[in-house]
Parts: structure tokens; sequence; C-alpha cells
């Protein structure tokens, strides 16, 4: 009973907060506070499981994956509404009107028509049951545990009817859109095409927490089933959205004549490109209830509603250059630098290509004449070239070789990853890339650099402190205590204070991280802090117990000889390859390290940027040395109990699984992250999950920490 009081009570005290936040703007507490109250929620959910509510505000994070989408009938069909292209089209709609009601002025509404997905949430009791897409209008997805992670969507109504159907529109908003496909940019993926491709998408997601994640919103257009509320035009439908702070689509024209009708379009194509969302058209609907039930339905559409769709705006102008931008985490983005035009409200000079294969997919070339549009009205956009006013042999573009296959940030290397659209800087030190860099190299698993997160990092960049990673130990106590973060926000949530300084103490910790990393950190965290491709914890790992020291690395016979295998990137015969090289044969280089690291290993230290990157080490004093360097495996593990066999650890156990790598292998054994048919062991404690499941479905052995620490005393 204790337990269901106090889960009652967070339960409504987040949900204030929630709304407080997001529907009022006006918060009352830290984000530290919050979260705090959140971690108390989220631990005595899980403790007590029969105390589920498929409205908690945890599930605004994300449940658990579905395995598929259930159907459900909708309560009232959700129809769609007949598309208008023309405004003669829009004056025969009107007439239609005139005649099914047999008057000369009808009251009308005008809103913008949102470019996002149809939802119908179901409200009962005040409670949202459950939420469904449009479907085939009869039957619609039920996206429930998805919607209920939008924000802007209340889960609970005061003093609700006992059934209220809210119909609207999920969308991404334009600041989210375009953050989002930075986002992919970075990461090297393809980007989305408009915001309603991007919102179906994530819908689509059987992932709720993949759906958290972006930058989804809702406005309500429309009513559907109803019981208990007294409603009698659109304009009640408006005031009851407002009474239970459900976000409503805005602005709204009330009109009565053709005239106004039209007037009202062209006013909302003038004012749709600041509403922050994208708008295809404008929608014309009855205002009264009783009136549009005279005029009724069609098989397909209401009578009573009509949307007019706005043509797409394009232009043609002149591809004067092709820029390239070094994203944070190194990404190359080809940007179209163009003569300026006017677009859909705005002037356009740039506009992003995304990638190599983007441009080739278009045929995009310097001095071509291009079509611009906005995607969703937002983003600017090359749609496609204007072939026949190609000027004769104007080449072809190609990234890599138009900047000679190197950074135009630093002159470091430039690669484009297996199953990636983009190609990036591999130079840990390139000054685009610090901010991310700075954080990386700090992380708790490289270098551990006490104090040093992101925020600091990106002060530390903004001050021009530090343009890299190694630029760190160039600084002083005094530099460090003297940098000025930004405002912390007072307790209240709504004040902030001024710019406040990192601190004498903050700043001496950070500097005494930094001697350790210097001069106690072992080889293996300095190659990893790098963030050289294709080597992560495991491959440092092992390349540590091959070299004694960091400049061991750019001269290592192991490191060549394993990168001349040939069909290097065919990674699951590397094993068999490192085998049968005689110069590789004898330090049986486990799986972690493969033939691709090492290629990337040797282009790094051979390139000008990571010559560059020596030469800063060796004029530092920074040589790291290992602390597991055993180039003969054999002798190292001579009567050691778990030589020869892997593991896999999954599930919760009484320590840190990283504690119980640790232990594996300073007895012999490697630690694999995956089960596979060559597994020896699964350690699996509580939970064992998908893991556990398969190493059963392979035969191979699932032990506890008791089984573990019986095989270490054997």
């Amino acid at each position: 009973m204790l337990f269901d009081n106090r889960i009652a009570e967070l339960r409504a005290e987040l949900n204030r907060h929630n709304k407080l936040y997001y529907q009022d703007a006006q918060p009352e507490i830290s984000d530290a506070e919050y979260d705090r109250l959140f971690r108390e929620l989220e631990d005595l959910e899980k403790a007590n499981p029969d105390l589920y509510d498929p409205n908690s505000p945890t599930l605004r994070v994300g449940g658990a994956p579905l395995d598929a989408f259930e159907q459900k009938a909708h309560l009232l069909p959700m129809l769609s509404i007949d598309d208008l292209f023309a405004e003669q089209e829009v004056a025969d709609f009107f007439r239609r009107l005139q005649k099914g009601l047999g008057l000369d002025e009808i009251p009308l509404t005008v809103e913008p028509k949102i470019d996002g997905v149809a939802c119908s949430l179901v409200y009962r009791n005040g409670s949202l049951e459950y939420a469904l897409t449009r479907g085939d209008g009869t039957r619609g997805d039920d996206i429930s545990q998805n919607v209920r992670t939008i924000r802007n969507i209340p889960l609970s109504l005061e003093n609700a009817p006992p059934l209220l159907e809210v119909r609207g529109e999920i969308f991404m908003p334009s600041e989210g859109f375009a953050k989002l496909n930075e986002q992919r940019d970075e990461a090297g993926l393809d980007p989305f095409a408009n915001p309603r491709n991007a919102t179906a998408g994530t819908l689509k997601s059987l992932d709720p927490k993949v759906v958290a994640s972006r930058p989804l919103a809702f406005l309500a257009h429309g009513l559907g089933a109803n019981e208990g509320a007294n409603l009698d035009t659109e304009d009640d439908f408006r005031k009851l959205l407002e009474q239970f702070q459900i976000p409503r689509n805005s602005p709204v024209w009330h009109v009565r004549t053709l005239d106004e009708i039209l007037a009202a379009i062209r006013e909302l194509d003038v004012k749709r490109h600041d509403l922050g969302h994208g708008t295809d058209g404008a929608v014309i609907k009855v205002l009264d209830f009783d009136q549009r039930e005279t005029l009724g339905f069609t098989s397909r559409a209401p009578r009573w509603a009509a949307a007019f769709k706005y043509p797409p705006e394009q232009k043609e102008t002149l591809l004067k250059d092709i820029t390239i931008q070094v994203g944070r985490t190194g990404v190359l983005t080809p940007v179209a630098e163009l003569e300026p035009v006017f677009v859909s409200g705005t002037t356009v000079s740039r506009a992003t290509l995304h990638n190599q294969e983007e441009i080739e997919r278009k045929d995009v070339r310097i001095g071509d004449t291009v079509l611009v549009e906005k995607a969703g009205e937002i983003i600017p956009s090359v749609v496609s070239v204007v072939v026949a006013k190609r000027p004769d042999n104007t080449p072809a573009y190609f990234l890599p070789e138009a900047l000679n296959y190197q950074c135009p940030s630093c002159h470091g290397p430039i690669e484009k990853p297996d199953g990636f659209v983009a190609w990036r800087c591999v130079n840990f030190e390139c000054p685009a890339q610090a901010v991310t860099s700075i954080t990386h190299f700090a992380g708790r698993k490289a270098l551990d650099l006490d104090g040093l997160g992101e925020s600091v990092a990106i002060k530390l960049v903004e001050s021009k402190l530090a343009a890299s990673p190694l630029d760190l130990f160039t600084l002083s106590v005094d530099d460090f205590a003297n940098l000025l973060l930004d405002p912390a926000k007072s307790s209240d949530g709504l004040t902030q204070s001024k710019e406040r300084r990192f601190g004498e103490k903050r700043a001496t910790t950070l500097f005494n991280s930094l001697e350790k990393a210097r001069t106690e950190m072992p080889l293996n965290r300095w190659l990893f802090a790098m963030g050289i491709p294709q080597v992560g914890e495991s491959a440092a790992r092992e390349l540590s117990r091959l070299h004694k020291k960091l400049s061991d690395l750019p001269g290592s016979a192991i490191i060549s000889d394993l990168a001349d295998l040939p069909d290097f990137e065919e990674l699951s015969k590397s094993k068999r390859k490192k085998e049968n090289h005689p110069g590789l044969q004898q330090y049986q280089i486990d799986d972690n390290l493969g033939p691709v690291a090492a290629q990337h290993l040797r282009t790094f230290f051979q390139s000008e940027a990571g010559q560059t990157v020596l030469a800063k080490l060796d004029e530092l004093g920074i040589d790291p040395r290992s602390d597991n360097y055993a180039p003969d495996p054999v002798a190292a593990t001579e009567g050691l109990p778990l030589v020869g066999k892997t593991f896999v650890i999954t599930g919760t156990l009484s320590a840190p699984r990283p504690e119980f790598k640790k232990i594996i292998e300073a007895n012999g054994g490697k630690v694999s992250g995956s089960v596979s048919s060559k597994t020896d062991f699964l350690l699996s404690g509580e939970g064992g999950g998908s893991k556990q499941t398969k190493a059963e479905s392979l035969g191979v052995p699932v032990i506890d920490e008791a089984a573990l620490t019986e095989m270490l005393q054997s």
C-alpha cells in the first residue's frame, strides 16, 4: 500500500511538471530535480510490475519494442477529404455547399493543412485509451505506445466526458526536422526527403524508444466520436480543446462568402512559411455540425470539407560551386552554392546536397542550372538538374577527388566506411571536430578526464583554449579555472544566474586527471581515445598486448603485415588469413583486431595529420606504455584457467560487466560481444534476454557467477 501511494504521488507530480513545462512553458523545478523524481518512479515501477499504468510518465521515453502493430476499428469512419487544385475548383465546391444547404452565405473556417500523419486519440473517462492511424478509414494501426512518447499530447484530461475522440496530425516541426537531418548527415545516413516522410517512418518504428528520440508533435483539427460533451460547432470543439490544453491547429479564418474564402487562402499562403511546421494546403470546413449532418458524406470523404492544395514552388537558378562542410563528427557534407533566388517566402542561396551518392543520383555538376524548392516548404533543396542548359564538357563531381582525398579543415585522411553514404575525416585532431573529439577523448572509457563533459568541451573550443584534444595538455589550472560556462538554472527553474566560472577546485581536479593521463593511462586507453576508425576498446587492448608503447605502432611490422592481407575488408576471413600468414601466426592475434583496423591505423599514421599528431605527442613528452604487453601468448597465458575459452556476458550481475570482463581476460579467456557457435560459455545474470535465448538455441553452456568462480578455482 505504501508503494501504491508513492507511485500515484510521483505519477501525479511528474504529470503536473510535464504540463507546466510542455504546455504552459512555466517550469517550477530544475531538470535535475525532475530527473530525480523520474528515476524514483522508474525504480518503484520496476519493483512493482503489478502497478503498471500505460499512461505513466515513465513511458514518455518509450516502452519495450513491439513485435507488430495491432489493428483496431475506428469508432467512426476516419475519412480523407477531397483536394482542390485551383481557385475555380474552390468556387465549384462553395456552390455545392450553397446548393446543399439552400444558403447564399455559409459560416466556414479556413485553416492550414498540416503536412503530417493523421492520427486519432481516444480518451475514455479522461484517460488516453489508445491512438490509431487512419489506415483504410475503417481500421487503423494501434500506435498507442509511440504516441505516448509525444510530449505535447496529454495522457489524461480533467473533468472530461466519458468518451472523446480527438483527430489531428502528428508532424515534425521545422527546426526538429532540420536538426534530425543534420544528425543523419553526421552519422553518414541518408536524410529524410521531407518532414512527412520522417514522421511516417518514425511512427512505423516498432521501438517506442526510437520514436521518443525524434522531435514529433501533435495538433488537433477534428472531432470524432463524442459522448457527454455538448458541441454544436467547430468553435465549441476548439474551446473544449483549449480547456483540456490539447494543442490545436491555428491560425483559423472565419469566412462566409467565396471572396472571403479565396482571400483567406491567399493570406495563409503568405503566413504558412512562418508557422514552424510544414503545410501543403488550406482546409475549408463548414462550421456548424447540424449543417455538416445535412450535407453528409460520399463513400470516401465528407461533403462539408475540402482542401485547397498549394502548388510546390520551384525556381531555376545557377549552381555556382559545391563547398564542403566538416561536421562535428567528421562527416563531409557537400553544399550547393546557388545564385540567390526567392522561393516560398525567403531568398535561397545555399542548399545541402547531403552526400556523394545524392550528387550522383541527381547528376549534379558545378555550373548546372538546377530546380530549387523547399522540402516540405522548409528546407532548401535541389530537386533536379535542367540538363538541357548544361554547358558543354561539364565534368562530373566526385567529392574525394575534388578534395584530393584530404579533409578541407585539417588535411587529414578521409574515408567512406562500409554501409554509410558519407565520406568523413578520420583525424581526431581535426579542428572542425574539436567538441566531439575532446568529449570522446575525455570519456570514462577513454582517458577519464574528470569534469570534462560536452558542455565544458564546447566552451573550451568557443574560447579558443583548445582546438583539439592534445591542446588540453598545454593548459594550466588557471586556464581551466577562469573558463566561463553557460548560466545555470536557479532552483525555481525560471530565472538564470550570470555566467559562472569553472572554478579552482574543478580546474585542479581536471588538471590532475590530465597529468594522470599523461603518465599513467595505459596504451589501450590512449588508442581508444584517439578515435581511429575500427579501433574500439577490444582492438585497442589487443594492440597494446602486441606493442610496448605508442611510438612503436607507426613502424610496426605486425600492423603492416596485418594490413597487407588480401581482401582485408572481408572480416569473416581475417582469422584464417592471420593463421596462414607466417609473420603473424606466432602472435595468435584474436578476432578483435583484424586487417581493416590495421589498414586504418597504417593510413592514419602515414598521413600528414597523423605525422602532426605524432610530432605533437613527442613535443609534449607523451608516449603511453602498455600494461598488458605480451607478444608471446603461450608464455603469457601458461597455466591460466580460462585459456582458449571465449565468453559472452549478459544480464544483471553482482558487479558491472566490465569488471567480469577484466577477470576473464586476466585468467586467459576472451570476451566477445555476441553469441555465436564459437562461444564457449555465456555468463548470464538476471534477465539474460535474447543472448541467453540464442545461446540455448546453439547449445552454448549458460553459466552463472558461481560457476565462473568454480572454473577460476579449478
